[in-house]
């Protein structure tokens, strides 16, 4: 098993045997904080450190977060915050909350770690909230085509008050959870090897007509449909065999998605349409946070906001040291491992997909779900609200630069 080069010498025999003294959380927690290379001896040590830390004393709440198919080995890859978040949880409340970390898709997968939070059967989860949106249709709320122009408009998002009534206010009172952070790409086209001999797409046009593979979000079958793309729904965990026998020629999805879940090399191109969000979040059960006292409640808070500013910087280190979405390339990151090519399409190609499929433009397609999630937000117009707030930061906004804010205070 393999995080970075950490754990490189290390089995999965090996890291059972620490867990089954220790426990899996503990073990995972000591190996998600390493910062170089791991032997037996020091996962075991670091185990039974972070092991005493968390039970020096009772725990008023012990809560379960169904991670979906996440470890500390993929975290490092696509930032997402879900450790780095029940760490700080339980050292900033000094082990009153206990945060059982469930990863590997061992309670809960992408589509149904939202619906396990609902039924109760874990506290906290770790989805995208497009594969979410099946279980949660209100976080179709995000995925209005290219109402984010960047990942510095979905960061100042997630930070802007303006989120509490447009995105969290809502989620909250139709599914009963609570958005507490999330991680910020914009998806596009992951091609298959069907087009590794082919040129790199410089142009909207070459995708017309090839079938993709779709989350559950439906918004964006609306946009993938004006694109002529074809839009296939298949579950994220059956997407690499079908890439790799090429039953679809691509994904929507985004570029650290492809480096964790071991997709690149089954991926040849990796198209930046970024035409709408993907949004790796972590949210709770509302009843699950009610039930916390008030010191807990603002525990929870803080740990979240932490965990946004650390994914704000840490994803955009990631994106192209380890992933390797930048142009140029650096040597040794994922993609230039496994040959997978960056295709960024100009600003005239992307303006001319955003004619084809945003509200903006073709506002007919988009009738009736704009309706119907402005019903579930009490009226308000969500895809405009949220366009023009995004809009009072520069278009050239870098992500890490983006003003982290309390989001739930004025």
């Amino acid at each position: 098993m393999r995080i970075g080069n950490k754990l490189s010498h290390l089995s999965r025999r090996d890291l059972f045997r620490v867990a089954g003294q220790y426990g899996l959380s503990s073990t995972l927690l000591a190996a998600g904080s390493f910062g170089g290379a791991m032997s037996l001896g020091n996962l075991a040590n670091a185990a039974e450190s972070t092991y005493e830390k968390r039970f020096a004393k009772p725990a008023r709440h012990t809560l379960k977060f169904g991670a979906a198919g996440f470890n500390p080995q993929n975290l490092l890859i696509e930032r997402a915050g879900a450790l780095e978040f029940a760490r700080d949880l339980e050292s900033r409340t000094d082990g009153e909350i206990r945060v059982e970390f469930i990863g590997n898709n061992q309670i809960c997968g992408q589509v149904s770690c939202v619906e396990k939070t609902q039924q109760g059967i874990v506290d906290i989860y770790a989805a995208s909230t497009q594969n979410s949106a099946g279980g949660a249709p209100y976080l179709n709320v995000l995925d209005y085509a290219y109402m984010f122009r960047n990942r510095a408009d979905q960061y100042h998002f997630l930070y802007s008050p303006k989120s509490q009534a447009l995105l969290r206010e809502p989620y909250e009172r139709r599914h009963g959870l609570k958005f507490l952070f999330s991680h910020a790409e914009l998806r596009g086209i992951q091609l298959g090897l069907a087009w590794q001999d082919k040129p790199t797409v410089t142009s909207i046009e070459q995708l017309f007509g090839t079938k993709n593979r779709v989350t559950g979000t439906q918004l964006g079958r609306i946009a993938m449909q004006a694109l002529n793309l074809n839009p296939v729904p298949v579950a994220w965990e059956e997407t690499l065999d079908g890439l790799k026998q090429g039953l679809i020629d691509g994904a929507e999805t985004w570029a650290s998605a492809v480096a964790y879940a071991n997709m690149s090399p089954v991926v040849s191109q990796s198209v930046y349409l970024n035409f709408f969000c993907g949004t790796e979040h972590t949210a709770m059960s509302a009843e699950v946070f009610d039930g916390l006292g008030g010191d807990l409640q603002d525990a929870v808070m803080e740990s979240a906001y932490w965990a946004q500013t650390h994914v704000q910087a840490a994803n955009e280190a990631a994106l192209v040291k380890t992933v390797g979405a930048s142009d140029p390339q650096l040597p040794g990151t994922i993609f230039a491992q496994n040959n997978v090519r960056n295709a960024f399409l100009s600003k005239e190609e992307l303006r001319k997909a955003e004619e084809m499929c945003s509200p903006e433009f073709q506002p007919q397609l988009w009738e009736e779900w704009r309706e119907r999630i402005n019903g579930w937000a009490g009226g308000l117009d969500t895809y405009q609200e949220i366009y023009d707030e995004v809009r009072t930061i520069p278009e050239d906004t870098l992500p890490e630069n983006v003003e982290p804010r309390r989001w739930w205070k004025a």
